[in-house]
């Protein structure tokens, strides 16, 4: 589901308004737009307000460590030979390349011109689907691509949101997420991708969110999720000609969560992950006669991913154990599992089965690694690395494995994060950058960060990176504990490891700084209201600065579902509640430099949060660094943009931690 952090997600109603307000703001003090040889400065389509030049030395002395932090993923197999298929989503082409064996070299075998979200290969090999959007607004529309051809065709109007899209079992039709400009929710519709004028309606959402995972082995039927939030939702089956829907998950529980239900070979069950009776998601099948679940995993960890065999004998499953994936084979027929072959510890990704239904291709990455694209043949039991992942010049083998830490929190809760440290060569108490994730509901894992290793390996600044209350990945009850009353308490499990920071002889307790993108820039920001003294820095990245104001202008495709976690702005008691917490009416308690970065395009957290906080913060005296990108939305994409936030982020905390 795509309703936070690219899980996806402009203000075009409000962009012009958007643009006087900057323009005023910024009418003094803003940077050279042109470069001056000897500095870095921003292209016209960057604003900033504060940032000082950024010597051009920074980009010599990072280049080293800039890379593809994305990796290049797999795309799947070919159709009829035993090669494998990986993607590169840039941000001005898309480009697949083909693997002939492990290990081998790569050949361009197409190429789309302006960069998409992401590819969707019909079963039979001959079309793709891709969408895209512009600048980031996440207003994505749905092409369709002829491979033989090379050709695109447009498949939506326009100014609709399509995502998600799901091929049919004879490859002539498709399922998609899709929801009207300014529309409230995400419904379903289908189209025959060959004849645009086909699109229908198939189920009406009411605000809650749809996506379609499968279609019968018959192409009668299709089985989809309605989130009600991020962490809850129910499972439906609908019929693809009446649109008749029917609820398959139970009727009395609001407070479960279902997801990736796929179709068994006979088309009598249906596989999917869900938490339904437990604290852990599971893997779980579900007989569509007898309405019984079977359980096909543990209740000790998140089932996270799964794929069927074409076959429908062996099902492979990815589980979630603190932070690491392990991956499972089961035999469908048995329920035992089959023994997997050693892997690196680190995440699993993106499962793929080859036609054979012997060979399981995958994503994997870690601290070191962007993506690597693995395969295992299940019968021989042998594992074989496709491609590696590029990393730059820099030497990757100086980054240690980052350490699990626990500590606890005001309620005496434990709770834990990964904490990286620099290299060996650097002495004495180190600085630290405390990284907190979006979502809320997402979980910190270990992997590559491209050109953040030049802050651990380069400035000797460790890393923490917290799962505080509300991350998934630590079962039901752990998620859930952050829900709307009770959202402070996140903060207060930040504020509990400002003071673990303190117990740690190699840590320096006065050189912390706290940053973090989307929910994490709201949790940032509120640090450094709640926290002040025990922080030298803060930036927020994408982040709400209020709750209210947040609910009120993110989109309406997603607002009822974000309701769900963050609590009903529209409910007197809890306005109250969240305007009492939110870090811009307590705007005059953060005395620490504070650096925002905001995409001008950007439809979950518009540049209205930026700004106000902006503007509050400034009447403190507090110095402000502003950079907002014309081009980007949610994510910065283009690598000219992320380059310069990265430099200007090297330059804050080389002034404002390190000295």
């Amino acid at each position: 589901m795509d309703t936070g952090g690219r899980f996806l997600s402009s203000a075009k109603c409000l962009l012009r308004k958007t643009l006087a307000v900057f323009c005023c703001l910024f009418s003094i003090g803003l940077s050279s737009v042109f470069s001056q040889g000897d500095e870095i400065s921003p292209g016209s389509n960057l604003l900033t307000q504060g940032i000082p030049r950024i010597p051009a030395s920074l980009a010599g002395a990072v280049q080293r460590y800039t890379s593809n932090a994305y990796g290049l993923p797999v795309a799947g197999w070919d159709a009829n030979k035993r090669e494998l298929w990986i993607k590169d989503l840039k941000s001005d082409a898309t480009i697949v390349y083909r693997v002939a064996e492990p290990g081998g070299s790569t050949k361009a075998v197409l190429s789309i011109s302006t960069g998409v979200y992401d590819l969707y290969y019909q079963p039979q090999g001959k079309y793709l689907v891709y969408n895209r959007d512009t600048n980031g607004n996440e207003q994505f529309q749905m092409y369709l691509y002829d491979i033989e051809m090379g050709k695109s065709a447009l498949l939506t109007d326009g100014t609709s949101r399509n995502t998600e899209p799901v091929w049919s079992n004879a490859g002539d039709r498709i399922i998609f997420s899709s929801s009207p400009a300014g529309g409230k929710g995400v419904s379903l519709s289908v189209i025959n991708p060959l004849d645009s004028k086909t699109n229908r309606l198939l189920v009406q959402s009411s605000g809650t969110y749809f996506k379609a995972y499968d279609w019968s082995p018959d192409d009668r039927q299709a089985v989809f999720i309605e989130y009600t939030s991020n962490t809850t939702s129910a499972l439906w089956l609908v019929d693809v000609a009446s649109g008749t829907k029917t609820l398959l998950s139970s009727k009395e529980k609001s407070d479960e969560y279902y997801d990736s239900p796929q179709f068994a070979k006979d088309g009598n069950g249906i596989y999917l992950i869900t938490d339904h009776d437990s604290d852990f998601r599971r893997l779980a099948y579900l007989d569509l006669k007898a309405k019984k679940l079977t359980y096909l995993s543990t209740d000790k960890s998140d089932v996270e991913d799964f794929k069927i065999a074409p076959s429908g004998k062996t099902l492979a499953f990815i589980s979630n154990d603190e932070g690491i994936s392990h991956l499972h084979l089961v035999d469908t027929t048995s329920g035992r599992e089959r023994t997997v072959p050693s892997l690196p510890s680190g995440i699993i990704s993106d499962l793929y089965w080859h036609k054979n239904s012997q060979d399981l291709a995958f994503n994997f990455k870690s601290a070191r690694t962007p993506t690597d694209v693995y395969s295992i043949n299940i019968e021989t039991r042998a594992l074989s690395k496709w491609t590696s992942g590029k990393t730059g010049d820099a030497d990757i083998a100086k980054i240690p494995d980052p350490e699990i830490i626990h500590w606890r929190s005001f309620d005496s809760r434990v709770i834990s994060g990964f904490l990286f440290r620099p290299p060996p060569t650097f002495t004495g108490k180190r600085p630290v950058v405390i990284e907190i994730h979006g979502g809320p509901e997402e979980q910190y894992r270990p992997s590559f960060w491209g050109q953040d290793n030049y802050v651990l390996n380069e400035l000797g600044v460790a890393r923490i990176c917290p799962n505080v209350r509300g991350s998934t990945g630590y079962g039901k009850t752990f998620v859930n504990l952050d829900n709307g009353i009770n959202r402070e308490d996140a903060i207060r499990d930040l504020g509990a490891l400002l003071q673990w920071i303190r117990t740690q002889p190699y840590l320096d307790a006065e050189r912390v700084m706290v940053t973090g993108a989307s929910y994490g820039g709201y949790a940032a920001l509120s640090v450094a209201t709640n926290y002040a003294d025990g922080v030298r820095a803060v930036q927020s990245i994408v982040g709400p600065s209020n709750l209210v104001t947040f609910l009120e202008n993110t989109e309406g495709w997603r607002r009822d579902v974000r309701r769900g976690e963050y609590g009903d702005e529209r409910d007197p008691k809890m306005r109250e509640f969240l305007e009492r917490i939110a870090p811009l009416n307590n705007a005059q308690k953060v005395k620490k430099p504070l650096f925002i970065v905001q995409g001008m395009n950007d439809p979950r957290v518009k540049t209205g949060e930026a700004e106000q906080m902006v503007s509050a913060v400034k009447k403190n005296g507090t110095p402000v660094w502003y950079l907002l990108a014309k081009d980007e939305g949610h994510d910065f994409v283009n690598q000219k943009n992320i380059d310069y936030q990265f430099y200007a982020t090297v330059l804050f905390i080389q002034e404002y931690l390190l000295k």
